[in-house]
């Protein structure tokens, strides 16, 4: 299988899956408990129809629409994800040159393997710091520094991950950042000489966002569980989400509000954007899909707050019906993460080329001009 066999994201995930040493690509497949989260996230949409008008004079559209004060020439985010250079070689660079080239918003996480730095130096695109809020004070203070001084346009806290949850594909494999070869899993690894000679060979394994502060950015491999469930503070409540908005002083948004009354908690402290989100569903198994939660949310605080559906998205016609329900714009990882695996920079242009493709056809044969005409009467839930 090519690149030019690659037609939807299911396929790059199919390719990203011959190139990949099972234990990387199982830390980007996998998920929590029985997985029964990551599959729900893409099933909900089947359960919403779009209704389409006609004879509406398509034509000319405009795909563009305005997130956290930022214009998105699609309503799509790419959402933050860790150890990028892990999967690929070019890493968080290749997908900020793609997100730039496409006009779209773009994250990278606190376990970025490219600097805040570098990445806000990168093309005039918006860019986003995922924030997770670490016991130690310091790195804190660190990273809001470094963000504002590389001028990030937004810090999303993420709020869902106050401990790890269990990704059993990652415990049989033993993956850790950076991975770490073991009798068990160095048949994987072999396998893939062509990924294991551009990890060898290339730049050094790094998480520079984390290096001047603890042993975990020096190259020492941890298991992403004993990052998450010892260097995060587990205290963590609204006044401290508050502070850190006080803090930083700009765009904000909390990652991983799934309930009504922690969308109104975070319309109070005045986040700006809040995403609907359940980590991809690698944190709690069994927990609701996104998609499937959004109404309720918008009933609740739509108007007050932007809103963005994260998660389980693989085609277009899921951020139009993301729209329609009411989101702001809809946002995704795996959807970029498979092609970054497959075929690096040339693979996350593939990628967004299709999704902009859908999501143009898509909006012509709903008979739309522009994005804010995805109104909630041109969906039907089965």
């Amino acid at each position: 299988m090519r690149l030019t066999d690659c037609h939807n994201i299911d396929d790059f995930r199919r390719l990203a899956k011959q190139r990949l040493p099972w234990p990387v690509f199982d830390y980007i497949d996998g998920a929590a408990d029985d997985e029964l989260t990551k599959q729900r996230n893409t099933d909900a949409y089947a359960r919403a129809d779009l209704v389409p008008d006609v004879l509406a004079g398509v034509e000319t559209i405009d795909t563009s629409c305005s997130i956290m004060g930022r214009t998105s020439a699609l309503p799509l985010i790419l959402s933050p994800t860790a150890l990028q250079r892990v999967f690929h070689w070019q890493g968080e660079r290749a997908v900020a040159r793609a997100a730039a080239k496409f006009g779209l918003w773009f994250g990278i996480s606190s376990l970025a393997t490219v600097s805040i730095e570098e990445i806000g130096a990168m093309g005039d695109n918006p860019k986003m710091f995922q924030f997770y809020y670490h016991k130690d004070r310091g790195l804190n203070r660190s990273m809001i520094e470094r963000c504002q001084a590389a001028k990030f346009d937004a810090i999303a806290l993420t709020v869902d991950t106050i401990v790890a949850g269990k990704r059993e594909r990652c415990a049989r494999s033993g993956f850790t950042s950076p991975p770490r070869f073991t009798a068990r899993n160095l048949l994987g690894y072999a396998m893939k000489p062509r990924w294991g000679l551009d990890y060898l060979l290339r730049e050094k394994f790094a998480l520079p966002n984390l290096d001047t502060h603890v042993r975990e950015g020096t190259g020492e491999a941890v298991s992403i569980a004993g990052y998450f469930n010892t260097m995060l503070d587990q205290s963590m409540d609204w006044k401290m989400a508050e502070q850190l908005r006080e803090d930083w002083g700009g765009k904000f948004a909390l990652k991983g509000v799934m309930s009504v009354a922690d969308a109104r908690r975070a319309v109070a402290i005045g986040a700006d954007a809040i995403m609907i989100s359940n980590h991809g569903g690698r944190q709690l198994d069994g927990s609701r899909s996104p998609f499937d939660q959004l109404p309720e949310i918008v009933d609740a605080v739509g108007g007050q707050i932007e809103i963005i559906c994260d998660g389980g998205v693989r085609r277009g016609t899921h951020a139009l019906k993301a729209l329609c329900a009411g989101a702001t714009a809809a946002s995704g990882g795996r959807l970029y993460l498979y092609a970054l695996a497959a075929a690096g920079q040339d693979g996350v242009e593939r990628a967004l080329a299709i999704l902009q493709d859908e999501i143009e056809r898509g909006m012509k044969l709903m008979g739309v001009t522009r994005v804010d005409q995805l109104t909630a009467d041109r969906l039907r839930w089965r």
